[in-house]
């Protein structure tokens, strides 16, 4: 660098990409360096170098970050979403395992009606995936989302979309592998929505454990209770077409519901699984 650059970025009249340019260059040269430490101001540069460690500190955003930001996301919503744990490649690659096995159950069991097997299991894995994107155990970003001025229920919303999209497309990959039943191959799309609609539903009361463990387990549940009384014989109740009405009628109660508490995402980021980070101030 010459000394007229050098002269400018000491006095902070650089801009980028120029001074971009000067701070990975002063990194790597002793040089400039020593040159810059004898024209500059030392309180100017003292400043510079704070600024160049705060940036070589900083975090790297990953691939998923860097894609959200490029179409539009803001910043800090891009990092809660990227740091989402079930849309890291573990669980992606865990869901979809479960996914091929199921579908290749139902194909080989083609006697049956409906892939029962696939239509019980798939509603459960956004209820799974939303369960598993909150609190202090799995988030890696649950203090910042508590500490931050955004709305709780909005944090709630951005998580779940993004389950749910994921999810539910997932899903919907594995449903295009089952063209022998048809539309009967999507009789887990409602079931879902009322699940996952019910979880968050109850999550404000009961928080994000508890609450989704008893809602797939009334579903369970009511699937053997639905098998006892189809005597293994036909399509379990549920998968018919007045269970698909009661679905949907759930989720939009659900949805109400969700809508009416969502106050209560603010008071303490969900009161009973959330840590209360005033009370552990007042300890």
């Amino acid at each position: 660098m010459d000394e007229a650059d050098l002269r400018a970025y000491a006095q902070g009249e650089l801009t980028p990409p120029r001074l971009w340019s000067a701070d990975t260059h002063l990194a790597a040269c002793a040089r400039c360096r020593e040159t810059l430490a004898s024209v500059g101001d030392p309180v100017a540069l003292d400043a510079g170098w704070e600024r160049l460690d705060a940036e070589l500190d900083a975090p790297r955003p990953g691939r998923v970050e860097s894609l959200l930001v490029r179409v539009g996301v803001a910043d800090h919503t891009a990092r809660l979403l990227a740091a989402t744990p079930v849309l890291r490649r573990s669980w992606l690659g865990a869901v979809t395992v479960v996914l091929l096995m199921t579908v290749l159950a139902a194909n080989t069991m083609r006697a049956a009606s409906s892939p029962t097997l696939f239509l019980a299991l798939a509603p459960l894995l956004p209820l799974a995936g939303v369960a598993l994107s909150y609190g202090p155990a799995l988030d890696p970003t649950y203090e910042m989302a508590v500490v931050s001025p955004t709305h709780g229920f909005r944090l709630l919303m951005i998580r779940t979309i993004a389950v749910l999209a994921v999810g539910l497309g997932l899903n919907g990959l594995a449903t295009l592998a089952l063209p022998s039943y048809g539309l009967r191959a999507l009789a887990w799309l409602l079931p879902a929505l009322a699940l996952t609609g019910t979880g968050l539903a109850l999550t404000a009361r009961l928080g994000p454990v508890l609450a989704p463990c008893l809602v797939g387990g009334g579903w369970i549940t009511l699937l053997v209770a639905a098998r006892a009384a189809s005597e293994g014989h036909g399509t379990l109740a549920p998968f018919t077409a007045a269970g698909q009405g009661v679905a949907g009628a759930v989720a939009a109660l659900a949805a109400g519901l969700l809508y009416l508490a969502r106050d209560r995402f603010d008071a303490s980021r969900v009161p009973v699984a959330f840590t209360d980070f005033s009370d552990r101030g007042a300890a």
